[in-house]
């Protein structure tokens, strides 16, 4: 088990008991690191329904545990508890809820959800129509789940973050004192009620000490992006009046994700909150080349927020990176099309490459050079599969099915039909009675629909019909697994979708793809859960890697590259503003979190890398004589940082030449003087 790991990783594999922290650099085997502890501590004599993992993805928990099984002999890794913190959330949820008041059929609303819940209360309670500009309702749900996993008072986030909000402060906690009695009454919790009910489990006097003898040991990974929320149900679950078997791994260079209300105060400041800490520091990258790593722990060096560590390979490599300053952004399409083509031809496949880029727009006028070079490429972001429309009308059916009283899948499905507007809908939806008026016992809507005469728009009477076909069709579960009833909504939902939406046939494949995937859930509550959780953020993730002959190009904004290597990167618009993003300097600790962005890009870089910047942006993009703004390379890099780099291009930002002055300026003066002259 230990044969291919290096002294740091063994020592993190062999500790005993007490809490750990490895601070795993870039590119150091820290999954290797993981996976090879849970096999040693079930070979050691843990029982593997004793020990959690949580990890940042329901995949990554898979691929861990996935090795764990290989490491050991025993071959019973699988029945480690292992998943999201969302996710174990809802399970300790529906084993040990009662004693909250929550029963264990609760569902649970994802984020789109939960800011559409939002919405139908900004326009029940007169916000949507003020004279005055209101928070949407995107806003909205960002502020409550910032409020919420930070742990902040609302003033606060407020005041930080969503200064333009603060006036309306008062309307706001209406709004969300409103869409907590809400879900209650409805019986379903949104992904941050996961976390804080889990709060209230592992602290509350009666069920603390039965939680936290449930695990003989507690492994968390990627602990850099925890938030105060998750640091606070760790402490719970390993109390300080018991064993404190508490593994954490993580990077705090790498901590990016404040946006989300992580916080790298959580790794730096472990040690203090848990006494006795061991900290091992894997500074061994097995991934880039020496002159790669020193630019990249030269960057980071400077951050005064971080644990001392320094980065290494035993690759050997003279090739430095490449710092270029080009005049403009046509200027840095082009030179990033021939560094891509020219490596390319050296033998390095587009597919081995990739651009990164600080915000989405970023790669726009690339992405037009790429088209007219014929370079294809493959760009990572945009819309998620689970963002999709016709992915969202399909499953809204199934959670009206699993809860006849979710008002947000009511509101959604009714308005698919034609003559049935918000208006209209609502309306249905009053006279079904979805919204809870209390908690005691209520008629289902569901049934209510199924069986009573309806007061509907004519245009939408056929519609109805067809619905109420289709929910009745799927009302036996027992009779008709998930896949079965999403194959049958299908077959309502086909027509619908070439009615409303483009490409409708590559959006009924989406629906096939999402079919595939409930075959794997034995339950339709199961299934809901499970995509809500650890939702699939394209087919891709449903049907497998693509079988693509052709070669492309990768893009990708740095966040959605954190995890992932190619042999050459090139980092693009390394400009202050840029990166850092003029709109993430508003304090320290947003400067520093966008410096780990930038080292986080560098990391990827396996045996190449590129940084650019343009020196002149363009207002309008219509050449040189257009108005534009000089701009600066990265305060990130500054001359101690360029020592590491070979720079090319000017460095200084240039000076627009002022012509001399002509003679014809003066016949102008005089010919104006002459008109004014008395």
């Amino acid at each position: 088990m230990f044969d291919e790991l290096n002294p740091e990783q063994e020592a993190a594999v062999r500790h005993g008991d007490g809490p750990l922290l490895v601070v795993a650099g870039a590119g150091s085997g820290k999954t290797m690191t993981l996976a090879a502890r849970v096999a040693s501590l079930i070979e050691r004599g843990t029982r593997p329904e004793r020990i959690l993992l949580l990890t940042f993805s329901r995949r990554g928990a898979r691929e861990m545990l996935s090795r764990a099984e290989r490491l050991t002999e025993k071959g019973d890794a699988g029945r480690v508890w292992g998943g999201t913190f969302h996710a174990v959330g809802n399970r300790l949820l529906r084993l040990h809820g009662r004693v909250l008041g929550l029963t264990p059929d609760f569902t649970v609303l994802d984020q789109a959800d939960g800011a559409d819940v939002m919405n139908l209360l900004r326009d029940e309670l007169g916000y949507s129509s003020r004279e005055r500009r209101f928070p949407r309702k995107d806003t909205l749900a960002a502020i409550y789940s910032r409020t919420v996993n930070a742990g902040e008072r609302l003033v606060d986030v407020l005041k930080g973050h969503y200064p333009w909000c603060l006036d309306e402060a008062e309307g706001i906690v209406d709004i969300f004192r409103a869409y907590t009695e809400r879900k209650r009454r409805q019986h379903v919790l949104d992904y941050d009620d996961l976390l804080l009910f889990w709060k209230a489990l592992a602290t509350s006097p009666a069920t603390r000490a039965q939680l936290a003898t449930m695990f003989d040991h507690v492994l968390v990974d990627e602990y850099q992006d925890t938030n105060a929320l998750q640091a606070d149900i760790l402490e719970g679950m390993r109390p300080s009046d018991g064993p404190r078997n508490l593994t954490v791994v993580g990077d705090d260079a790498q901590a990016i994700y404040g946006f989300r209300a992580a916080t790298v105060k959580n790794i730096l400041e472990f040690p203090e909150r848990f006494p006795g800490t061991t900290v091992i520091k894997l500074e061994r990258n097995y991934r880039s080349t020496p002159p790669i790593l020193a630019a990249s722990n030269a960057v980071i060096a400077l951050s005064p927020q971080r644990h001392e560590k320094t980065l290494w390979s035993s690759r050997e490599s003279e090739l430095l990176p490449v710092l270029r300053a080009c005049l403009d952004e046509a200027e840095q399409s082009d030179a990033v099309c021939r560094t891509v083509l020219g490596h390319r031809e050296e033998g390095v496949p587009l597919k081995a490459q990739a651009v990164l880029f600080r915000a989405a727009h970023h790669s726009d006028h690339l992405e037009v050079e790429l088209a007219r070079r014929n370079i294809p490429f493959v760009k990572y972001g945009g819309l998620k599969f689970m963002e999709g429309a016709h992915v969202k009308d399909a499953l809204a059916f199934l959670r009206i099915l699993e809860n006849p009283f979710d008002e947000v899948s009511w509101f959604r499905v009714l308005q698919l039909l034609e003559g049935m507007g918000p208006a209209s809908a609502r309306r249905l939806m009053d006279d079904l009675e979805v919204r809870r008026i209390d908690d005691a016992e209520a008629a289902s809507p569901l049934a209510r629909f199924l069986e009573e005469p309806l007061a509907v728009p004519k245009a939408a009477a056929q519609g109805i019909r067809d619905i109420r076909t289709a929910l009745g069709d799927c009302l036996d579960a027992d009779a008709l697994p998930p896949a079965g009833q999403l194959a049958r909504l299908r077959t309502f939902l086909e027509p619908l979708i070439a009615r409303k939406y483009d490409a409708a046939a590559s959006r009924t494949r989406d629906l096939e793809q999402l079919e595939l995937l409930a075959s794997e859930s034995a339950s339709r509550g199961q299934f809901l859960a499970d995509l809500t959780l650890d939702p699939p953020s394209s087919t891709g993730d449903l049907a497998g890697p693509p079988h693509l002959d052709e070669d492309y190009l990768i893009l990708s904004t740095i966040h959605s590259a954190k995890g992932l290597e190619w042999d050459v990167v090139h980092v693009i618009h390394a400009a202050d503003g840029m990166i850092p993003s003029d709109m993430s300097t508003g304090d320290d600790d947003e400067i520093e979190e966008e410096r780990r962005l930038l080292y986080v890009a560098l990391t990827r870089a396996r045996d190449a890398l590129h940084v650019t910047y343009p020196q002149r942006y363009y207002r309008r993009p219509r050449g040189l004589e257009d108005s534009h703004s000089y701009s600066q390379r990265s305060r990130f890099l500054p001359d101690e940082v360029l020592l590491h780099f070979e720079v090319v291009g000017p460095q200084v930002v240039p000076v627009p030449d002022v012509p001399e002055p002509v003679t014809a300026a003066a016949d102008v003066d005089a010919f104006l003087a002459g008109l004014w002259a008395d």
